[in-house]
């Protein structure tokens, strides 16, 4: 799709090298998810965030989590109106477009929950009444791995409701370098202007729908999902939720890439990134040095891929 193009291209003005995470956090943002930032302080998680707002000349709005944040912080507050003698619900800072929820884990997990809703049913319930979030709502939420104190770390709950978890890392010697130059006068982000409107991404939305996925792929997909549940190394494999947010990110990702169906390719690119932060592992896995990653891509080895034709 051009207006993909456009968007890809303009955000990779400000983050230089990152084709890739580019792509992930655009796929989220078509599937209608949530994407999850784990890595460093510095590497470019909230200028992403920053960069794909500007490029579609949407509301953005930054929380910066931390332990005496409250819920209603969040999603907003009832007041009582002296003059009218009625409760009135003032909206929290969660009702924009999209929402850079910075450090998550740094709240405590009553705050953290206020989130749950919001992500999963795209509203927020407050004394009774239920309050609409916009259409595009979409959330991008960082950690740090590296800290320990003063952090929460987030429920099972909490992280399925995220399409996927990636990481950033950081940049080459010579795109550190292109990094550094580009911002002895200003940074990029400043010059960045809209290229596509918030009307053409719910439309690019409802387009990657139309994406072709042969019944192979799909079973492929649950075939995967449900190798993680009887893998000898983990006490919790993917959920179900896992095999719609594989589906859909593989339309939308097949569609950034101008392909009219998924593939089997697509799904392994896409495998890691849905279910590292669905699995558990054991404690006895942990202790010998296994991480979520490696799981996976024993999974992905052992799981025969589709052999017929699974293109339109």
């Amino acid at each position: 799709m051009e207006v993909l193009d456009r968007l890809i291209d303009n955000i990779r003005r400000c983050i230089i090298g990152k084709d890739q995470e580019i792509r992930l956090v655009t796929a989220a943002l078509l599937a209608r998810g949530h994407i999850l930032i784990e890595d460093v302080p510095g590497v470019g998680k909230t200028m992403l965030a920053r960069a794909l707002a500007r490029s579609i000349d949407a509301r953005f709005c930054r929380i910066q989590f931390t332990p005496d944040l409250l819920p209603s912080d969040i999603t907003g507050v009832s007041v009582f109106n002296q003059k009218e003698q009625t409760f009135e619900f003032r909206r929290g800072p969660i009702f924009t477009q999209i929402l850079l929820a910075d450090e998550l884990n740094r709240a405590t997990p009553r705050t953290q929950s206020a989130l749950l809703e919001c992500m999963g049913e795209r509203q927020v319930s407050v004394d009774g009444a239920t309050h609409p979030m916009d259409s595009l709502f979409f959330v991008i939420a960082t950690q740090n791995p590296i800290e320990q104190h003063g952090v929460y770390n987030l429920p099972e709950a909490q992280l399925d409701r995220f399409l996927m978890k990636i990481e950033i890392g950081y940049p080459s010697l010579d795109e550190e370098f292109t990094v550094v130059t580009a911002q002895e006068q200003a940074h990029p982000i400043e010059r960045l202007e809209p290229v596509v409107t918030v009307g053409d991404v719910l439309k690019a939305q409802e387009a990657i729908k139309k994406v072709y996925v042969d019944a192979s792929i799909t079973e492929y997909i649950t075939r995967l999902v449900a190798a993680t549940r009887i893998h000898s190394a983990l006490m919790l494999g993917a959920s179900p939720r896992a095999s719609l947010a594989l589906y859909r990110l593989a339309q939308a990702w097949s569609a950034i890439a101008g392909q009219s169906f998924a593939d089997p390719d697509t799904i392994k690119l896409l495998a890691r990134p849905v279910f590292r932060h669905r699995i558990l592992l054991k404690p006895q896995a942990r202790l010998a040095g296994t991480t979520p990653d490696q799981v996976i891509a024993q999974v992905v080895e052992q799981v025969p891929v589709p052999v017929k034709p699974y293109g339109q």
